[in-house]
This record gives structure tokens, sequence and C-alpha cells, in this order.
């Protein structure tokens, strides 16, 4: 009889403590896109990836006339010159190869590097949100990881959103 009523009062003290428990949500990619200073680092990151692409395809551009030129005048050519001009055209094929993969990366790091102190940001200010609302756990449903969220779950958007000054 007593392990039942201990065993009923550890029950309800559980049922207690998990009901106090505060749960809260919230959308981080929303609040950031909304940031003006996400604005700027997205448009530094363009700028960027536009500088690449033109190197890129003034490459390009070289390959392809040399590529014509070689085309032209292959017939008129002895074969070592055309074992040249075809190691010149691999050449430059593989420096543009090599070039888009190090502009690839770099694009990465700078947008990470950009982009991050934002991303700080917001996760300050959702952290400043859920203690002055004594959360025990907050789900960013941008990771898609929660399928379900109860109405008791705070949505804590709106109250992230004003406290970075954002819409």
């Amino acid at each position: 009889m007593m392990k039942r009523m201990i065993l009923a009062i550890a029950i309800v003290g559980m049922a207690i403590t998990l009901h106090a428990q505060k749960f809260g949500h919230v959308t981080s990619e929303q609040i950031l896109v909304a940031m003006p200073e996400f604005d700027s680092a997205q448009l530094k990151v363009q700028e960027l990836r536009q500088h690449y692409e033109l190197e890129i395809e003034r490459i390009q551009v070289e390959i392809n006339k040399k590529i014509e030129e070689f085309t032209a005048s292959e017939a008129t050519m002895s074969n070592l010159i055309k074992e040249a001009k075809a190691s010149e055209i691999q050449e430059l094929q593989m420096r543009l190869q090599n070039y888009s993969q190090t502009a690839q990366q770099d694009l990465q790091q700078q947008s990470s590097m950009v982009i991050q102190p934002v991303m700080d940001k917001v996760r300050a200010a959702i952290d400043e949100v859920a203690k002055e609302l004594g959360l025990l756990y907050v789900f960013d449903m941008s990771q898609g990881n929660p399928i379900y969220a109860s109405e008791e779950s705070v949505d804590m958007l709106p109250l992230v959103k004003a406290k970075l000054g954002v819409q």
C-alpha cells in the first residue's frame, strides 16, 4: 500500500513538473531575413559572386577564342604546334576549373563571415526573450525538427522581432 502511495505521489509530481515546463518556438530564418544587416551582408556576398563570375566568364572567353583559333588554323599547323596549342587550351581549362573551385570555397567562407554576426545577434535576442519568458527549451522551426507545436508552446517570433526592432 505504501509503495502505491509513493508511486502515485511520484506520478503526480512528475505531471506537475512537466506541466510547469515551458517551451517556445521560433523561425529564426524569418527573423534573419527581416534584419537590415542581413540585406547588407547578402549584398556583399552578391558583389563578390559577381566579381568571380566576371572573371570566370573572362577566362571562358579566352578559352573559346583559343579553341576558335586552333580550329581555324589546325589544318596548316605542324604536329608540334598542334600539341602546344592543345596543351595551352587544356591548361586554360584547368586554370578555369581551379579558379571556379577556389572562388566557390572563398564565396562560402566570406558568406559565413559576413552573415555570422547577424546570426549571432538573432541568437542573442532569442536567448534574451527565452530567459524573460522563463522558457526551458526553444525549438527553431527553420531547422525542421519539430513536427508539432502545441498552442501552449510560446511563439517567440513576434517578440524576438520586436526586441531586434524589425518587422
